[in-house]
Protein backbone atom coordinates (compact mmCIF):
# COMPACT_ATOMS: atom_id res chain seq x y z
CA UNK A 1 0.00 0.00 0.00
CA UNK A 2 1.23 3.42 -0.82
CA UNK A 3 1.22 6.57 1.47
CA UNK A 4 -1.27 8.04 -0.63
CA UNK A 5 -3.08 4.97 -0.66
CA UNK A 6 -3.21 5.01 3.64
CA UNK A 7 -3.92 8.66 3.76
CA UNK A 8 -7.32 8.26 2.52
CA UNK A 9 -8.06 5.98 4.59
CA UNK A 10 -10.48 7.49 7.71
CA UNK A 11 -8.26 8.47 11.01
CA UNK A 12 -10.74 6.73 13.12
CA UNK A 13 -9.75 3.28 11.16
CA UNK A 14 -6.04 4.38 11.28
CA UNK A 15 -6.76 4.35 15.24
CA UNK A 16 -8.57 1.72 15.34
CA UNK A 17 -5.85 -0.12 14.00
CA UNK A 18 -2.72 1.65 15.83
CA UNK A 19 -4.37 0.79 19.35
CA UNK A 20 -3.99 -2.59 18.57
CA UNK A 21 -0.89 -2.48 17.10
CA UNK A 22 0.30 -0.62 20.13
CA UNK A 23 -1.30 -2.78 22.53
CA UNK A 24 0.58 -5.85 20.97
CA UNK A 25 4.24 -3.75 20.90
CA UNK A 26 3.19 -3.19 24.82
CA UNK A 27 2.11 -6.58 26.08
CA UNK A 28 4.87 -8.12 24.62
CA UNK A 29 7.49 -5.65 26.17
CA UNK A 30 6.13 -6.64 29.61
CA UNK A 31 5.88 -10.36 28.47
CA UNK A 32 9.30 -10.57 28.02
CA UNK A 33 10.56 -8.03 30.74
CA UNK A 34 8.76 -9.62 33.54
CA UNK A 35 7.02 -12.91 32.83
CA UNK A 36 3.87 -13.35 35.52
CA UNK A 37 0.50 -13.87 35.47
CA UNK A 38 -1.94 -12.10 32.99
CA UNK A 39 -3.49 -10.02 35.58
CA UNK A 40 -0.48 -7.84 36.39
CA UNK A 41 0.53 -8.02 32.77
CA UNK A 42 -2.61 -6.56 32.31
CA UNK A 43 -2.70 -4.01 34.88
CA UNK A 44 0.47 -3.12 33.66
CA UNK A 45 -0.32 -2.33 30.09
CA UNK A 46 -3.37 -0.16 31.30
CA UNK A 47 -0.65 2.74 32.07
CA UNK A 48 0.84 2.78 28.81
CA UNK A 49 -2.41 2.23 26.58
CA UNK A 50 -4.80 4.08 27.73
CA UNK A 51 -5.89 7.40 26.59
CA UNK A 52 -4.43 9.06 29.24
CA UNK A 53 -0.89 7.40 28.66
CA UNK A 54 -0.98 7.94 24.87
CA UNK A 55 -2.03 11.44 25.33
CA UNK A 56 1.20 12.07 27.91
CA UNK A 57 3.47 10.37 25.63
CA UNK A 58 1.88 12.42 21.80
CA UNK A 59 2.00 15.49 23.67
CA UNK A 60 5.51 15.21 24.82
CA UNK A 61 7.00 13.80 21.72
CA UNK A 62 5.29 17.00 20.10
CA UNK A 63 6.74 19.08 22.08
CA UNK A 64 10.40 17.62 22.20
CA UNK A 65 10.31 17.61 18.07
CA UNK A 66 10.31 14.18 18.10
CA UNK A 67 8.15 13.47 15.36
CA UNK A 68 8.83 14.33 11.88
CA UNK A 69 6.75 17.01 9.87
CA UNK A 70 5.18 14.55 7.87
CA UNK A 71 4.45 12.20 11.50
CA UNK A 72 3.04 15.06 12.86
CA UNK A 73 0.70 16.09 10.04
CA UNK A 74 -0.77 12.45 10.02
CA UNK A 75 -1.68 12.89 13.90
CA UNK A 76 -2.77 16.46 14.10
CA UNK A 77 -4.90 15.69 11.02
CA UNK A 78 -6.40 12.43 13.01
CA UNK A 79 -6.54 14.62 16.48
CA UNK A 80 -8.67 17.03 15.40
CA UNK A 81 -10.79 14.82 13.28
CA UNK A 82 -14.38 15.36 14.40
CA UNK A 83 -15.57 11.86 15.38
CA UNK A 84 -18.64 10.13 16.61
CA UNK A 85 -17.48 8.04 19.14
CA UNK A 86 -17.37 9.26 22.91
CA UNK A 87 -15.46 8.56 25.12
CA UNK A 88 -16.37 5.95 27.74
CA UNK A 89 -13.53 6.68 30.98
CA UNK A 90 -11.53 9.06 29.55
CA UNK A 91 -11.31 13.46 29.20
CA UNK A 92 -12.72 14.03 25.88
CA UNK A 93 -9.37 16.31 25.07
CA UNK A 94 -7.03 13.23 26.39
CA UNK A 95 -9.22 11.06 23.75
CA UNK A 96 -8.41 13.21 20.80
CA UNK A 97 -4.72 13.19 21.39
CA UNK A 98 -4.81 9.41 21.73
CA UNK A 99 -6.70 9.14 18.79
CA UNK A 100 -3.68 11.05 16.64
CA UNK A 101 -1.30 9.41 18.42
CA UNK A 102 -3.08 5.87 17.50
CA UNK A 103 -3.67 6.81 14.02
CA UNK A 104 -0.41 7.84 13.09
CA UNK A 105 0.73 4.06 14.82
CA UNK A 106 -1.33 2.74 12.14
CA UNK A 107 0.22 4.99 9.52
CA UNK A 108 3.46 3.55 10.45
CA UNK A 109 2.12 0.10 10.35
CA UNK A 110 0.59 0.22 6.71
CA UNK A 111 3.60 1.89 5.47
CA UNK A 112 5.78 -1.14 6.41
CA UNK A 113 7.92 1.49 8.70
CA UNK A 114 8.46 -0.91 11.40
CA UNK A 115 11.33 0.68 12.67
CA UNK A 116 9.96 4.25 13.12
CA UNK A 117 6.80 2.44 14.80
CA UNK A 118 9.01 0.95 17.29
CA UNK A 119 10.86 3.69 18.05
CA UNK A 120 7.93 5.83 18.64
CA UNK A 121 5.93 2.47 20.96
CA UNK A 122 9.27 3.13 23.18
CA UNK A 123 9.47 6.98 23.17
CA UNK A 124 6.14 6.61 24.24
CA UNK A 125 6.54 4.36 26.84
CA UNK A 126 10.11 5.77 27.95
CA UNK A 127 7.70 8.59 28.94
CA UNK A 128 5.10 7.22 30.35
CA UNK A 129 7.71 4.99 32.91
CA UNK A 130 9.22 9.09 33.29
CA UNK A 131 6.03 10.32 34.34
CA UNK A 132 5.35 7.77 36.67
CA UNK A 133 8.41 8.13 38.59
Amino acid sequence: MTKEQIRKINSTTLAYLGDAVFEVIVREKIVLEKPGDAGRAHHTAVRYVSASGQAKAAKAMVADGFLTEEELQIYKHARNHRSMSRPQNADPREYKIATGFEALLGFLYLSDDRERLREIAAEAVRIVDAAGK
